[in-house]
């Protein structure tokens, strides 16, 4: 298994979270409020003077909407942008944000840290003049996780990689680059995280141990999930569900969501079945009670007709509505304490969505859709940037879904089955027969879509032709580039 994971505490990536509700419209006023008062308490409590300046400076702080501060006006450091700022958040908020500027309390917080950092800047003396290099290395590791608290992103990630030249260790090392993409997803700069992802993976690939390999899979599948990657992404996050213990990362609720997003999107339907309709990761939070409990004690797992009695009897108990994500693998064990600080998760529209997609209720399918745009795509900062692209995506796998099955449809006929107009449906669909991404025509004067679905035969009869021209082609440039060079020879 490997050692416990280290430099696993900063930064707090739901802070992030509660930065962006306060500036998302979505957001409502409760919801707003709440993650107001988390991030200020989180500020006064961790000393958070660099991150407290860039988000309420009066005249650059991403959340004075009006630029003004209160009435003790700053009369140092200028206008300096705090370093590493999050790209998501730089531009000022649409909503109207009361996070005043208190240059009293960032005095303070500003001589707190400073009183910290002498305080760690002893302990190194001390660890290198009385101690050994493991004692020096953990006083460094202090300067890196204190600039990595307090939201110090440049200097965080310099005292990171000055301890990681100086480690020895693999583990620690992946520790130490895992530590890091948590900051460059704390500000949002993916360039960051992609070059450590693939630093975090050579390094697994030397050797890494079995922890370590699967908390690497969430930290680069939710990276592929904020690219817009959902094929690449969902494999990976589907895989952690039965071996999440990145909590640094997220929380187990927030891993199932990405997990069911990303493979409703992506996957197709015979993958999509096993993975996500019959995985009993999934089965256990959005089923009903009944699954739940069969995918609890693994029925589900042991086929249809295992534990009959067993089901029967206690499906009679009432599900807990709005229950938050159980992850199966931390039962029994230390870890399942980590989901205590969760907050309940209504999965009704997350469960919808799938279930109807998969039996082809496309109505229930379309209202699940926009309840899902709602209450996840528009509230998760990972999410939000994507949440257009993912909802036409869904509606264009909708389409294809029903499309493959017939010949001939009518548009009234479609349009009701959706629960849509006809006008729309028109529209919509023109838009994906344009790109090319369903193969039908409509005909408006007699209200049919027609499919033209390709022969097998013709179309690889049209690649051998095609895919000859071109070898010919090249032969022949071939042929006369060796009788000129025999010319020249001769």
């Amino acid at each position: 298994m490997g050692s416990d994971p280290q430099y696993a505490r900063y930064p707090n990536l739901s802070l992030a979270q509660d930065i962006f509700t306060i500036t998302n419209p979505a957001s409502t006023d409760i919801s707003r409020q709440i993650s107001l008062k988390k991030l200020q308490d989180a500020i006064s409590e961790h000393k958070m003077a660099p991150l407290y300046r860039y988000l309420a400076h009066p005249t650059d702080g991403i959340l004075n909407t009006s630029g003004e501060g209160s009435a003790r006006k700053s009369s140092t450091s200028g206008s300096r942008k705090a370093p590493g700022a999050p790209s998501t958040l730089k531009r000022r908020p649409s909503v109207s944000v009361d996070f005043s500027w208190d240059e009293e309390l960032y005095k303070r917080l500003k001589s707190d840290n400073e009183a910290e950092l002498e305080t760690i800047q002893k302990e190194e003396e001390d660890a290198s003049e009385q101690a050994g290099d493991t004692e020096v290395q953990a006083a460094k590791g202090k300067r890196a996780d204190h600039w990595a608290r307090i939201g110090e992103k440049d200097k965080a990630i310099a005292a990171y990689n000055a301890v990681f030249e100086k480690t020895g260790v693999l583990g620690t090392k992946i520790d130490i680059v895992l530590a890091i993409i948590r900051m460059g997803l704390f500000f949002g700069d993916r360039l960051l995280v992609k070059s450590q992802v693939d630093r975090a993976k050579s390094l697994v690939d030397t050797g890494g141990d079995w922890d370590r390999r699967n908390r690497l899979k969430a930290y680069q599948g939710l990276h592929l999930l904020t690219i817009r990657a959902y094929n690449l992404a969902a494999p990976l996050l589907l895989d952690s569900l039965s071996t999440f213990t990145s909590y640094e990362l997220c929380s187990y609720s927030s891993l199932v969501v990405y997990s069911v997003l990303a493979g409703s999107v992506s996957l197709k339907r015979v993958d999509f079945k096993s993975k996500v309709v019959d995985a009993p990761e999934i089965r256990a939070i959005l089923g009903d009670g009944e699954e739940k409990l069969s995918a609890l004690s693994g029925a589900a797992a042991s086929g249809p007709g295992a534990g009959d009695e067993e089901m029967h009897d206690a499906s009679s108990a009432t599900p807990v509505p709005h229950a938050t994500a159980v992850n199966l693998t931390a039962l029994g064990s230390g870890q399942a304490g980590a989901q205590e600080a969760e907050a309940p998760i209504d999965f009704t529209p997350l469960a919808g969505l799938v279930r109807s997609l998969y039996v082809g209720n496309y109505q229930a399918f379309f209202l699940a859709l926009a309840a899902v745009e709602d209450n996840f795509l528009s509230q998760d900062r990972y999410l939000y940037e994507h949440r257009s692209w993912f909802v036409r995506e869904m509606r264009l796998r909708g389409y294809q879904q029903l499309l493959q099955s017939y010949r001939v449809v009518g548009l009234q006929s479609m349009a009701g089955d959706f629960g849509i107009s006809v006008d729309f449906l028109d529209r919509d669909l023109a838009k994906f027969i344009a790109a090319d991404r369903i193969p039908c025509t409509i005909d408006r004067v007699n209200g049919i879509i027609e499919t033209n679905r390709p022969d097998d035969k013709n179309k690889q009869y049209a690649d051998v032709v095609k895919h000859g021209d071109s070898l010919i082609t090249k032969l022949q440039k071939y042929g006369q580039a060796v009788r000129l060079r025999g010319s020249e020879r001769g």
